[in-house]
């Protein structure tokens, strides 16, 4: 604030308690409305177009007393991870962007077993073209397997994920299987399980210890427990979380009525393995079509290749926009940098000529595919898992509802959900560039130095349970 400039006019009065007096000020108040109604815009109008309507929950911005702010921020700190306390929750505008609980899904009827919901957060599925990047190695490795090692060096986490994002986008139910049970092992912020709307299994950043799986699978077991005509207690662990996972595997490859697709793009260019993953080709014992055009990864995948220059390719675009907004400040609006997001932007990055005319608006196209695929790739999916009552299994009236049948019992209802879908800001571009050559650098330092073959398998075990 200059102090010099305050005026008592730019202010209103909001409340008080017993030892404090709430003010805010006007346009501090109105531009965090305006950014908080643009993340619902670019939400309700470029992703939900993109992605698919049935997936993406825009949510509304709503305003909230400031006292009440202010008391659920003293209330949450202690709660919140120490790696995040850096960013100070906004106690002052009084704005807040509500959606729905995703963790525990609404169609739920309340039974004896709660509903299960798990978060994934998918990232890149495929590599960029050779093309427009400096590097061969990011032809052959996928950026999350090379960041990986980046993030162990710099004590992000302590241990490598083997999770490989191109296992999981394959189609292939092998190669899913596989990344799932990786991301399972560790985690990090990638994978989160939530039980009746309780996180019950997920990673701490920086933390020595690995997530308790065996907690997880106590958890999972019930739900289980008959799979397969399973009828006594003696439930291994592996089967139980292979059965976990199939489940999860089913719901992913869902297509909704659609018919199965194959991402000819990536397919074509033999862009669909990564050199790092540890999952051995020679596995693979059916081939996949690929995924089903209407299923909630091919949406995302299809989104995240939107970015057809990799961040290489797209930095002299930038540059080349940043200097026409340098000449002709005013053009911003015209060319929409920072929105609004309606039509017209997507418009703008659905109908890009397919070769660079050297136009500004060529390269404002390309930046906003961009940053929208930037989007897409640092989403989140929410798959929630509702056990079927014995009733609901009997009524013929569900036989519309998707459900999951491999085992009988237990049948799930589910649905996925797609969200973390805030726009990715246009001067963050110069950043993702260094981040990208850090990357890329560590990982050749460093030699890539991954397993050259299959993990062993951890031993199985049984898990007992007795009545209480």
């Amino acid at each position: 604030m200059e102090l010099d400039k305050m005026d008592e006019n730019d202010w209103k009065y909001h409340g008080e308690g017993n030892k404090s007096l709430v003010v805010s000020h006007v346009q501090t108040a109105e531009q965090a409305y305006r950014q908080i109604q643009n993340i619902v815009d670019f939400s309700s109008n470029v992703m939900s177009s993109l992605l698919g309507e049935k997936f993406i929950h825009s949510g509304e911005v709503v305003k909230l007393p400031l006292e009440f702010v202010r008391q659920l921020s003293i209330k949450v700190q202690h709660q919140r991870p120490a790696w995040r306390c850096d960013k100070v929750m906004d106690i002052y505008s009084g704005c807040a962007l509500c959606l729905p609980n995703l963790t525990s899904p609404a169609l739920h009827q309340p039974t004896h077993t709660p509903p299960l919901c798990i978060e994934i957060k998918p990232k890149c599925g495929f590599l960029p073209s050779p093309k427009h990047v400096s590097k061969d190695i990011k032809t052959k490795v996928c950026r999350y397997c090379m960041h990986q090692h980046y993030k162990v060096a710099n004590g992000k986490w302590k241990r490598r994920s083997f999770y490989c994002p191109l296992d999981l986008f394959s189609g292939n139910r092998q190669r899913m299987h596989f990344a799932i049970k990786h991301l399972i092992e560790e985690p990090q912020n990638n994978f989160k399980v939530f039980k009746g709307g309780q996180c019950i299994y997920s990673s701490k950043e920086g933390s020595d210890e690995s997530p308790d799986m065996n907690s997880l699978l106590h958890h999972l077991r019930p739900y289980f427990l008959h799979a397969n005509n399973r009828m006594n207690s003696h439930v291994t662990c592996k089967a139980v979380l292979n059965d976990f996972i199939q489940v999860l595997v089913n719901a992913l490859l869902s297509s909704g009525g659609g018919d199965g697709g194959v991402v000819a793009d990536r397919q074509a260019e033999g862009r669909s393995f990564c050199e790092a993953s540890i999952f051995n080709k020679e596995r693979i014992r059916h081939g996949s079509r690929g995924l089903p055009n209407d299923s909630v990864l091919f949406r995302i995948l299809q989104t995240q290749m939107l970015d057809t220059l990799d961040i290489e390719g797209l930095y002299p675009l930038y540059r080349q926009v940043e200097q026409h907004l340098q000449d002709f400040p005013k053009e911003r609006t015209r060319l929409q940098i920072e929105g609004p997001y309606n039509e017209a932007f997507l418009e703008k990055l659905q109908k890009c000529p397919a070769e660079d005319d050297g136009s500004v608006e060529y390269a404002v196209a390309k930046v906003h595919q961009y940053r929208v695929a930037m989007t897409a790739k640092d989403c989140s999916i929410m798959v929630a898992l509702v056990p079927s009552s014995e009733e609901e299994e009997d009524n013929e009236s569900l036989s519309s509802q998707r459900q999951l049948r491999d085992f009988r019992p237990p049948a799930f209802s589910y649905s996925a959900s797609i969200l973390d879908l805030d726009p990715k800001p246009f001067d963050s571009i110069p950043r993702q560039l260094r981040l990208d050559q850090k990357i890329v650098t560590c990982y050749l330092r460093t030699g890539g130095a991954l397993p050259k073959g299959p993990l062993r398998e951890k031993e199985d075990c049984t898990l007992l349970f007795h009545p209480m």
